[in-house]
C-alpha cells in the first residue's frame, strides 16, 4: 500500500501531467465507438469517430512534449491505442460496410491489414529508440498508421461522395485494404509535417487555408476526404520518384 511507504519514496506530480494520457484514452474510446457505429450500420458516424481518434492522436504527443510529461508508459499507451484505432477499427468498419457478401476474403483482408498496422507501429517504436547522435530520417518510412486508416477508408468516401454510383466490389475493397497495409510496412518515404517551416508573412495564408479545409470537411465531407487521400497518394509517389532518382545518381 502506498500509505505505508516512507515519505521519501513517494513522488508528487502535477495533475496536468495526466492530460496527454487522458487524451490517448479518449482516442481509444473514440475508436471503439466507431466499431459500435459500424455494427449499427451508421458508417458515416464510424468514419467521423475514426477521424476524431486521428485528431486526438496528433494532440497527445505534442501536449506531452509541451508539458514535459513524456514517459515510457505514455508512449506505450499511445502505441496500443493506435493499434486499436487505426489497425483494428478501420478494418472492421470496412468489413461491416463492404465485405459481408464475401466474408472469407474480407476477413483475410482484415487480418492482413491489422497485422501490417501492428508491424508498422512496432517498427516506429524501435525507430524512436535510436540514439540522438544518429541521423533520423526527416520524413516517415512507410505510411503512418493514422494516415493508413484514412487511406483504407477511401472506398467509403468514394461510394458516399457519389451517392453509391461508384462502389467497389467486395474483392476490390479487400485488395485495397491489403494494398494500404503493404504501404504501411513498406520502406517508401512518406511526407511528414513535423519539420515543415513557413515564412512568417505566409502564416495568414495557412490560417485561411485551414479554415477553408475545415469548412469543406463540414460541408462536403466525403469529397474532401477523397481529395485529401488523392493528394496524399500523389505526395507519396513524388517522394518515391525523388528517392529513386537520388539513388540512381549515387550509383
Amino acid at each position: 500500500m502506498t500509505e505505508d511507504l516512507p515519505p521519501s519514496t513517494r513522488r508528487r506530480m502535477p495533475l496536468l501531467y495526466l492530460l496527454p494520457n487522458l487524451i490517448s484514452i479518449l482516442a481509444l474510446c473514440s475508436g471503439l465507438t466507431a466499431i459500435r457505429m459500424a455494427v449499427e450500420g451508421s458508417f458515416g458516424w464510424a468514419v467521423a469517430f475514426i477521424g476524431l481518434a486521428a485528431a486526438l492522436d496528433g494532440i497527445d504527443g505534442r501536449l506531452a512534449r509541451m508539458l514535459k510529461s513524456e514517459s515510457e508508459i505514455g508512449a506505450e499507451l499511445d502505441s496500443l491505442c493506435d493499434l486499436v484505432n487505426f489497425g483494428v477499427t478501420p478494418a472492421l468498419v470496412l468489413y461491416y460496410w463492404g465485405m459481408r457478401d464475401d466474408t472469407s476474403l474480407g476477413w483475410i483482408a482484415v487480418l492482413i491489414y491489422a497485422v501490417c498496422c501492428m508491424l508498422r507501429l512496432a517498427r516506429f517504436n524501435v525507430g524512436n529508440r535510436v540514439a540522438e547522435s544518429e541521423n533520423k530520417p526527416k520524413g516517415f518510412v512507410g505510411v503512418p498508421s493514422p494516415a493508413g486508416a484514412m487511406l483504407a477508408l477511401m472506398p467509403i468516401y468514394l461510394s458516399y461522395g457519389f451517392d453509391n454510383a461508384v462502389r467497389l466490389p467486395d474483392w476490390g475493397v479487400a485488395l485495397w485494404m491489403v494494398f494500404v497495409g503493404g504501404l504501411m510496412i513498406s520502406r517508401m518515404p512518406t511526407p511528414s509535417f513535423k519539420g515543415v517551416r513557413i515564412y512568417t508573412e505566409n502564416a495568414r495564408f495557412v490560417l485561411v487555408g485551414s479554415v477553408a479545409l475545415i469548412a469543406a470537411l463540414l460541408t462536403y465531407p466525403w469529397v474532401t476526404l477523397l481529395l485529401l487521400d488523392l493528394v496524399y497518394l500523389v505526395a507519396i509517389i513524388m517522394l518515391w520518384r525523388k528517392s529513386a532518382r537520388s539513388l540512381r545518381s549515387v550509383v
